[in-house]
């Protein structure tokens, strides 16, 4: 039986040609990207985009909450999934990366899907939980500060649906996880978050060893 396979940068490109279907909003707002302090290594990549929103649309999202907006591209291919009338909520700690976005967000004909919300992202979850109650989610997509990944998931897990999905990136974290001596808190909060997630009844979970890591977790129908 075949094991994963090495993705070499040629097998990259080979993925991106026959399967990666990004358009020139989406190219521009990640050139843009790109030129930023760390910009490379925060965004998305172009085929995890386009995955997020192949899986809002299996779940039939209406309403997404995003933790990490950064400059919004994932933001923007995860409010084009959305049928008229659907939201996205996405967080983050300042609105400078995010006003980089909202340009792209209006070229794309989205702006009035999305709504930012700006602030500490675990006191911004706690609002929306008392505001709106639980389960009001379809889909969550978590791509913030890793070091509170175990915090950002309890709060995620109550504001998702029953069937509902939680998407986690950055769950091998450039192989630190797996270095002893990686020891720094995002890290650890990875670590943490990972071990706590695989015994973790309440969800069915499968890790995908593409891009950085990708954990799914479907909260399981009650």
């Amino acid at each position: 039986m075949a094991d994963q396979i090495a993705v070499t940068a040629r097998l990259t490109d080979y993925i991106r040609d026959v399967s990666l279907r990004e358009d020139e909003i989406l190219r521009e707002l990640r050139a843009e990207t790109a030129d930023l302090p760390g910009g490379q290594a925060m965004q998305v990549p172009a085929e995890e985009g386009q995955l997020l929103a192949l899986l809002a649309g299996l779940v039939n999202a209406r309403s997404i909450l995003e933790l990490g907006t950064f400059t919004g591209y994932s933001t923007l291919c995860l409010a084009r999934a959305l049928p008229a009338g659907g939201r996205v909520v996405t967080c983050d700690i300042t609105d400078r990366w995010p006003a980089i976005g909202a340009g792209y967000w209006d070229r794309a004909g989205v702006r009035d899907r999305i709504t930012l919300r700006v602030g500490d992202a675990c006191a911004t979850l706690e609002q929306i939980l008392a505001e709106e109650g639980p389960g009001v989610f379809d889909l969550v997509f978590i791509d913030a500060d890793k070091a509170n990944y175990p915090r950002y998931y309890e709060l995620s897990l109550a504001l998702v649906r029953c069937g509902g999905l939680i998407v986690v990136d950055n769950t091998l974290f450039f192989g630190r996880v797996v270095d002893p001596e990686a020891q720094d808190a995002d890290t650890e909060g990875i670590r943490e978050f990972n071990a706590r997630l695989r015994s973790d009844e309440r969800v069915e979970i499968s890790m995908l060893a593409v891009a950085d890591g990708i954990t799914l977790a479907r909260r399981r129908p009650a």
